[in-house]
């Protein structure tokens, strides 16, 4: 159990915070330590220091939350409890509040019994492997304990769903009337921010798994599910649809003909809208290893230069911070602008394209016919050593296969970072062609020994 043997460092934290089963590997008492050892580790910038503390409407949500917020309080932090919020609006309010540390109790897209803690440093950024490594090390360690009045005290903060949503809506100038969009929920930490923000921008908003029981997040709905929302843009002849995950950090979109819109669509979007409006600085675009050639194809035309890192929106994070540039993202559909916000935001990706869609008085499938997905096909081949990926005979027939494609599609084989997998992917202009070619490398995979 979580609580009995303290995970090594490298275990603790995942690519996004601390994740588990609820109440089997993450267990309050997990919870608990966490939320002390990262006041102990994280500057503060006062003589008590303040948290933010937020979660999506998950059951196992209302008992971390109390572990949490007991944990800072317990190591003399002033707790803010926002309730149920998106991940990037705790991720705002711990930077609007001048707030030493921000945590977000969330599994994200993953199922009900999941969750996990995210942790903000102050102004709402990421925390660095560092810091990370530095809390996992401190979870057991023996420190004195405030007492009497040096205490953390608890107090609900109820205005932060209007604060963010104010937010929001200062990042755009056009007024969305007379579009009528459809919003799906994932009966996530958006069902009550989003359908408000999309209606006071203008929108006539039909919502959907907007209705969260703490049992019913991501079931069958949300960014991950897109039938449901496919189904009732076509019934409601709807503009279009928008899709959150349980934590609404990424957007997801559907076109009024029920085609999705992906990341790297919604990308070159909200890049050449930032480039006409002279807000996409060095006219450049960071995006994962993982996006289509269709996306680097599209902005190559349109004079947009794009920066690949590897995935993970983190690493897009990084990359946008070292180089100040202005727009990044993923496929899945977090998109992040630095300018308004320090991590993904499904809400202010919707917002921004809502708005593109209001000045040029376009569809969104106009919009995003800019770009032509290349066929994509993706094998994950199980394997005994991931060095496979680098062995000669499957570096030559990756070679042959990328001489076979030239400039009209492209090869990537990547070995998991979490499980004993090599994914295979391959882009070509076919789906037939693609299909082929993983195929090919996916038993060459397989059968190297």
């Amino acid at each position: 159990m979580g609580s009995a043997v303290t995970p090594p460092p490298s275990r603790l934290f995942g690519t996004d915070g601390v994740r588990g089963l609820a109440n089997d590997e993450l267990t309050p008492e997990l919870a608990l330590r966490v939320a002390a050892a990262a006041v102990r580790v994280l500057p503060s910038r006062g003589e008590r220091p303040i948290a933010v503390v937020g979660r999506d409407p998950r059951a196992s949500g209302e008992m971390l939350e109390a572990a949490v917020c007991a944990g800072l309080a317990s190591a003399g932090a002033d707790v803010l409890r926002l309730g149920v919020l998106p991940t990037p609006a705790v991720a705002y309010l711990t930077a609007e509040l001048g707030a030493d540390l921000g945590v977000m109790l969330s599994a994200s897209h993953n199922p009900m019994p999941d969750n996990g803690i995210k942790i903000f440093a102050a102004g709402g950024h990421k925390l660095p492997d560092s810091a990370e490594d530095d809390i996992a090390l401190q979870l057991d360690a023996q420190a004195p304990r405030p007492t009497g009045a040096a205490v953390g005290r608890i107090r609900d903060l109820a205005d932060g769903g209007s604060r963010y949503i104010e937010h929001l809506l200062s990042t755009v100038s056009d007024r969305l009337d007379g579009i009528r969009l459809v919003v799906d929920c994932a009966h996530g930490a958006a069902s009550a921010v989003a359908p408000e923000l999309y209606r006071r921008a203008g929108a006539e908003v039909i919502v959907i798994a907007a209705e969260p029981d703490g049992l019913n997040i991501n079931d069958g709905v949300g960014s991950t599910h897109l039938d449901v929302l496919r189904a009732a843009v076509r019934e409601h002849g709807a503009d279009l649809g928008i899709a959150h995950d349980g934590d609404a950090d990424r957007c997801l979109a559907v076109d009024a003909a029920g085609e999705i819109v992906d990341g790297d669509q919604l990308m070159a979007v909200l890049a050449i809208a930032m480039k006409d409006a002279g807000t996409l600085t060095e006219d450049t675009l960071v995006a994962t290893v993982m996006s289509n050639l269709g996306l680097h194809l599209a902005m190559r035309e349109q004079g947009i230069n794009v920066l690949t890192t590897a995935v993970g929106d983190r690493y897009v994070l990084q990359l946008l911070r070292e180089r100040k540039l202005a727009l990044g993202g993923e496929q899945s559909g977090h998109v992040v602008f630095p300018a308004f916000a320090t991590t993904g935001d499904g809400l202010l990706t919707a917002l921004q394209v809502l708005s593109r869609m209001a000045s040029t008085g376009k569809s969104l499938a106009e919009l995003v016919g800019v770009m032509q997905r290349l066929p994509q096909v993706l094998i994950n081949v199980r394997v005994s050593d991931k060095r496979v990926a680098q062995a000669e005979n499957v570096q030559k027939a990756v070679a042959a296969a990328e001489a076979e494609l030239g400039q009209t599609g492209r090869v990537l084989l990547r070995s998991s970072g979490t499980e004993p997998l090599v994914r295979v992917m391959v882009e070509a202009p076919t789906a037939d062609q693609a299909q082929l070619i993983a195929d090919q490398l996916s038993t060459v995979v397989r059968d190297h020994h």
